[in-house]
């Protein structure tokens, strides 16, 4: 058993069977909290890992969007759930370098771990442990949410009954089977907070993920991922990554429903594409030669349809008044 197991097989005694949604918050507070998950050596690898050019291509998305509202002071950089810095180190040197003054970084982050590699990557960073940590102040926010809503826990109901793990026969097992109906009230109340700072403050919100527009599809998307392999969600509670698709559709309402604007919903390929990787390509393997296939390869895995192009999804929230990213207008 690992160290989670037993204190979850020790919860369960005490207050019987665990939600879904409760089990898989459980499991990714313990993971992220422990370890650096990324890269080779971890168990998957997000898209600003593979390439910078993912990076600077939302950096300047970010930039236009300042740049047609008219150039406001103050501004804020903002990231949810930042990986090691990565993106933030790739989006702020191109909102710098086109004279975006950036007053404040701000990371909403809960891992130990994550956190010092990311004041690593970013030193001036100001860490908040959740979304609603962003309202303490400050001007307009450009904020990226890169893989973050997939982590965050998912209810999840049979034939209208929520379902639970349980202790059975020395295992960890569901209760009961059947067609899935996934909803995730953690997703919404953060995107919902999200919006409310960026109806108060001002700002644009980048959202990429994999996910669905379908308003609570029947099926069920929870899955494991340990050494980049998919596992079984209970095989080893807390030594894998628990993640499920995001309902951009629910996530789009409780945005509207604060006030905020909402974008079209576009694959991830199709974005890069229309705004720019592909010059960007071209002019990183001008300055390194060396490297043309290696840039070349990671726009493919970024951008096509057999690697994360289609099912990875962007769409975009904002303040009333401001624009909208290019190519989600």
């Amino acid at each position: 058993m690992t160290p989670l197991e037993t204190a979850l097989v020790e919860r369960i005694k005490a207050e019987g069977p665990l939600t879904v949604e409760a089990y898989m918050a459980a499991c990714n507070e313990f993971y992220y909290a422990t370890r650096d998950p990324l890269g080779e050596a971890g168990d998957f690898t997000t898209a600003p890992e593979i390439s910078q050019m993912y990076g600077e291509v939302i950096g300047a998305a970010l930039a236009d969007c300042w740049v047609r509202a008219g150039k406001p002071g103050g501004v804020r950089y903002a990231e949810l759930g930042p990986g090691r810095g990565t993106l933030a180190s790739d989006a702020l040197r191109v909102l710098r370098g086109v004279g975006c003054k950036v007053e404040a970084v701000e990371l909403v982050e809960t891992s130990p771990v994550l956190r010092t590699l990311q004041h690593a990557a970013v030193p001036d960073a100001r860490f908040h442990d959740d979304v609603a940590g962003l309202a303490e102040g400050g001007g307009p926010l450009l904020l990226v949410a890169s893989e973050f809503f997939d982590a965050l826990p998912v209810r999840q109901f049979v034939d209208g009954m929520e379902r639970h793990v349980e202790w059975i026969g020395g295992n960890l097992a569901f209760d009961r089977d059947g067609p899935i109906v996934e909803m995730s009230p953690a997703r919404e109340a953060a995107m919902a907070e999200l919006a409310r700072v960026l109806a108060a403050r001002g700002g644009v919100a980048l959202v990429i993920d994999y996910g669905h527009d379908l308003r609570r599809a029947v099926g069920d998307t929870l899955q494991a991922m340990a050494a980049h392999k998919k596992t079984l969600p209970l095989a080893t509670p807390g030594e894998q990554d628990l993640t499920a698709h995001v309902d951009f559709a629910a996530l789009g309402d409780a945005a509207r429903a604060e006030g905020a604007q909402v974008s079209r919903l576009i694959a991830q390929g199709s974005w890069l594409e229309t705004v720019g990787i592909a010059a960007r390509a071209m002019a990183l393997a001008a300055r390194n030669p060396d490297r043309a296939e290696a840039i070349a390869a990671a726009r493919r895995r970024l951008c096509d349809g057999e690697a994360m192009g289609t099912l990875f999804r962007v769409m975009a929230v904002a303040a009333p008044g401001w624009p909208l990213p290019a190519g989600l207008e």
